[in-house]
């Protein structure tokens, strides 16, 4: 796993310049966290790793709308973010799926809650999986609030949706993520 470095002012002065060594330094050193936010948002592997050629091109022909204000890293994260967004849109619209939001809301209502021992033997890769294998509506809304730090009233602006359907959408996750996370954690005690 690549070590976090900062990004330098100089390294941004090459890539603004066009400069391949440097473009791919910025790509060695941002690579791996940025794929990680695409995992968290994109259903598969393919389209994390479409999302993520997708932000470098961003990144990269949008330099200039980099003002120097945070870390670049803050900036590119924001970026890869809304790029995995556009992604699950797009994917949304290429694939309908059958099952309706409405069903969906009625099977998270009857969900159990769960005892805070759950996430005690998950292993990360676990937890990423079933955070992926969630409806795409909650795992965004979760990441965008759990991971990413986005507030239900810029959640609701970002996706076009109410701050109640935001709130409504990260509890039913949470209920949703705590039963699958049970379930696998009963199946490896039994397993054992």
């Amino acid at each position: 796993m690549p070590v976090a470095t900062a990004i330098s002012d100089s390294l941004l002065a090459a890539c603004r310049r066009g400069e391949e060594a440097a473009q791919f330094q910025l790509y060695n050193q941002l690579s791996y966290s940025l794929m990680g936010v695409c995992l968290r948002y994109c259903s598969s592997r393919a389209e994390a790793e479409d999302a993520l050629q997708n932000t470098f091109v961003k990144l990269f022909t949008r330099l200039d709308q980099y003002r120097g204000d945070g870390p670049f890293e803050a900036w590119a994260r924001r970026v890869a973010v809304h790029t995995a967004l556009h992604a699950v849109a797009q994917h949304r619209l290429r694939h309908p799926t059958s099952t309706g939001a409405d069903e969906l809301d009625d099977y998270a209502a009857d969900l159990p809650s769960l005892e805070p021992s759950a996430l005690d033997t998950l292993a990360a890769d676990d937890l990423l999986r079933h955070l992926a294998a969630l409806p795409t509506g909650y795992r965004t809304v979760l990441n965008l609030y759990a991971i990413e730090g986005y507030s239900h009233s810029e959640i609701a602006q970002l996706l076009g949706i109410s701050e109640g359907t935001s709130k409504s959408q990260l509890a039913r996750a949470r209920q949703l993520l705590a039963q699958r996370l049970r379930l696998a954690n009963y199946k490896n005690l039994y397993q054992a």
